[in-house]
């Protein structure tokens, strides 16, 4: 078994550039189609600025092993769809055991959290906050302030992603809308379709 090197990355809290990833991800508006609940709204905004960035990941990865981790940074741009603030997609790990760290270094934001049977949970971010992700909560990051969203996070290099659980679902039970008083709130998604814990469960990888 080959030992990796030990290393290390800087990263610029007001972008999220870190320096030593690995890899980069870049997420256009365009790209994220069936994603909000208002689809006019979304293609509206689409035409206007589809190929505008909604989201960048740099991450570093060592290796996909068991007890390894991955490290890295988004960087979410401000901006709403109709009253649905701007977010990432979001996901449930392959590994659904896998839990995760998000450490807010800039801007406003909440986590938003469902597990397959329902439960729902949205912890507020600002500078300085560190959320932990339960194994078994699917969970995507919300922009809700005026500047870009930045977290740090880190999960098992295993654990891998699902994105279509959520998807397939129309979505994650809950929106995060204006309150039109200058914050946030919860709103019931009405094109959520009820999952149950047994059928939405992913398959679990090995190796």
């Amino acid at each position: 078994m080959r030992i990796a090197d030990p290393t290390k990355a800087v990263i610029d809290p007001k972008t999220g550039a870190m320096t030593g990833a690995s890899d980069r991800y870049v997420k256009r508006i365009g790209e994220l189609k069936g994603c909000y609940c208002n689809s006019s709204a979304f293609e509206s905004l689409a035409q206007e600025r589809g190929q505008d960035i909604a989201y960048v990941v740099d991450h570093f990865l060592p290796s996909a092993d068991e007890g390894d981790l991955i490290f890295g940074t988004s960087t979410l741009q401000p901006g709403k769809v109709s009253d649905e603030y701007f977010m990432t997609r979001g996901h449930l790990h392959k590994k659904s055991d896998r839990p995760e760290l998000y450490h807010c270094v800039a801007g406003k934001g909440v986590m938003l959290m469902e597990t397959l049977d329902g439960e729902i949970s949205a912890v507020e971010m600002e500078k300085n906050t560190l959320v932990y992700v339960p194994p078994h909560w699917i969970h995507r990051s919300v922009n809700v302030g005026d500047a870009e969203l930045v977290t740090v996070f880190c999960y098992p290099a295993d654990a891998g992603q699902d994105y279509e659980i959520i998807a397939s679902a129309g979505g994650m039970a809950s929106l995060i809308v204006d309150d039109k008083r200058g914050g946030w709130t919860q709103a019931p998604n009405p094109n959520y379709i009820p999952r149950s814990a047994k059928a939405a469960k992913p398959k679990e990888t090995t190796g």
